[in-house]
């Protein structure tokens, strides 16, 4: 760890010196490059430059130690010592995070596809739940929350809904979201009060540049159609409604929400770019036999990563053994706890990974 750092110390060197040039000052383009790099580098120069000093002030402290005969004086130097060894100790742990090499795809945008799994009309409720639960973490970030697809059910919630959020790093963010999350409550139509346990789907996708995936026209299959509401009933009197179909991974988008074909097109085309780009990049890994994060394709109780248990007003991430007991807060999009405690576990995983 230490070598990478005097290289990056080095490397900083010599950005400074080249910022003070003046063939660099008058070049704004390359200013600009070298002034965003100077800014990355010194996220590890300035805490490694602090732990360096506070290893030579405990280095100091202990020659001074032998010296000193008084115990008053030996007892502060001892006192000195201790924190400055403290001191680099939070340091040397600190730089380690900061070594981790971050997630290309971290800063990007996202699409999220939540869908309705076991459990019938109660679990179509709780996708709508889920839906409303990131539409307010997005209102808190203040994150741009925009609605592409939806599918809802006659009872009120989604069968299926698909939604896209831009904002600073929101892939970074909603990641650990993707997977199984389990609600027990009693649904609003049991006469009984007996508690059912049903499950919503959530997908979270890295939004694609259209540079990023090239899909040939060829490869699709565009149908058109009436778009219809729950129940069967026309919502829209004109062919608007779009279903894309990518022949070669047999991917479907279906889009209908807009009264615009070109709009629900439009749509369709930034959720089938979102998937066949997340089927890339899992071929890839696969390819450098790395662990793959799995998204969930089935919506199975048994394999949840989170259960809202209502009579308890309990919400508990399995994955980290993180627990809150303030369900409502948690619907209404206060999820910071998981989300930093699922980021700290990403971390530590990648520290712990074998070079």
């Amino acid at each position: 760890m230490f070598e990478r750092l005097q290289e990056v110390e080095e490397k900083h060197s010599q950005v400074q010196e080249q910022l003070s040039d003046p063939s660099v000052t008058s070049n704004l383009e390359k200013l600009r490059e070298l002034g965003q790099l100077n800014a990355e580098l010194e996220r590890l120069v300035i805490p490694y430059r602090r732990y360096k000093k506070a290893m030579e002030e405990a280095k100091s402290a202990r020659e001074l130690l032998k010296k000193e005969t008084d115990s008053e004086m030996r007892k502060m130097i001892e006192q000195e010592i201790e924190a400055q060894e403290a001191s680099a100790g939070k340091l040397e742990e600190e730089l380690r995070l900061l070594l981790v090499p971050k997630d290309p795809r971290d800063e990007k945008d996202v699409i999220v596809e939540i869908k309705a799994g076991e459990g019938g009309d109660e679990s179509a409720l709780f996708a709508g739940d889920m839906f409303r639960l990131y539409q307010r973490l997005a209102e808190r970030r203040g994150w741009k929350f925009e609605v592409l697809s939806s599918d809802p059910s006659d009872v009120g919630g989604f069968r299926n809904v698909t939604f896209g959020v831009k904002g600073k790093e929101v892939y970074s963010q909603l990641k650990h979201e993707a997977g199984v999350h389990r609600v027990q409550r009693v649904p609003a139509t049991e006469s009984q009060g007996r508690i059912h346990t049903s499950a919503a789907g959530v997908l979270v996708f890295p939004e694609a540049e259209e540079v990023e995936i090239q899909i040939d026209p060829n490869d699709l299959r565009i149908d058109v159609f009436r778009s219809s509401g729950p129940g069967g009933q026309s919502v829209n009197t004109t062919d608007s409604a779009v279903r894309i179909t990518h022949v070669p991974t047999d991917t479907v988008v279906t889009c209908q929400d807009e009264k615009s074909q070109l709009q629900n097109r439009e749509k369709a085309m930034r959720i089938l770019r979102a998937r066949l780009y997340q089927v890339e990049l899992e071929r890839q890994e696969r390819e450098r036999a790395d662990e793959r994060r799995s998204q969930v394709r089935t919506v199975d109780r048994s394999e949840k990563i989170r259960t809202y248990n209502y009579p308890q007003n309990r919400v508990t991430d399995h994955r980290v053994g993180v627990s809150i007991h303030n369900l409502p807060e948690v619907m209404e999009g206060n999820i910071d706890q998981f989300l930093e405690a699922l980021a700290a576990k990403e971390r530590s995983d990648k520290l712990n990974q074998p070079a």
